[in-house]
């Protein structure tokens, strides 16, 4: 009975009531109106959403010009090496698979020279082939009116002798002598040709052809050691 009593006695507790913010919710343009760009504390949430957006772009953006743009350069420099550096890897590919027939190449230059240098007459041999041109001439009835050597010119690794030449004869004659200075057995050859008719004018047949016929020389050790001396003192002018 006692217990029922004091249950009786207790005050009753009052029931909890909800709480409820009857306040209307801004809306997003009043948000932005008024605000203190200035004091981003007191921005409400969307000004203040925006202006975290934007300082991290900003912050993105200098991230960018100060890192990633110049290690973008420092690419396209490379990609350009790169490909300077392939196109020097193919041509020097292609050289060297070009160099056993080039070799080869250069072998038969080598044998085609000396085979020329066999046919070049040295210093001491040039009367001999002086006189084998005018023997030509002679063979061909050929009448010598001028054969006048001029000055010998020295070359890298040769001379040249010009001789000035005038004869008179047939003109079949004078086709065969010019074939027979093609095939002598020394490098000869016939230059600045003029055929013109002949002195006597009742024989129209007889013909007078001026040449300069070109002799070559082989040139010794001595004469190459002084030619290449005298290019050394030319280059070391100013």
């Amino acid at each position: 009975m006692a217990t029922f009593k004091k249950i009786l006695n207790r005050k009753a507790k009052p029931a909890a009531v909800a709480v409820v913010d009857a306040r209307p919710k801004p809306s997003i343009a009043s948000q932005f109106r008024g605000v203190d760009w200035k004091n981003p504390a007191t921005l409400p949430p969307l000004p203040k959403l925006l202006l975290y957006a934007c300082i991290a772009a900003a912050a993105a953006a200098i991230v960018w010009v100060a890192l990633i743009r110049g290690q973008m350069n420092e690419l396209e420099e490379k990609q350009q090496q790169e490909a300077v550096l392939k196109k020097a890897f193919v041509e020097k590919t292609d050289k060297v698979a070009n160099l056993v027939p080039l070799t080869k190449q250069r072998q038969q230059a080598e044998e085609y020279v000396a085979q020329l240098e066999k046919q070049l007459p040295g210093k001491s041999e040039m009367d001999a082939l002086l006189s084998d041109i005018n023997q030509a001439g002679v063979g061909r009835n050929l009448q010598f009116e001028l054969f006048k050597p001029g000055a010998e010119e020295i070359k890298n690794y040769y001379a040249q002798l010009p001789v000035a030449i005038r004869v008179a004869g047939k003109f079949p004659d004078i086709a065969a002598f010019a074939a027979d200075i093609a095939h002598l057995s020394r490098i000869v050859t016939l230059g600045n040709m003029n055929i013109m008719a002949g002195k006597d004018a009742k024989d129209p047949s007889n013909l007078i052809m001026e040449a300069t016929a070109n002799t070559y020389r082989y040139l010794d050790k001595s004469e190459k050691i002084a030619n290449q001396s005298t290019k050394d003192k030319k280059g070391a002018k100013p």
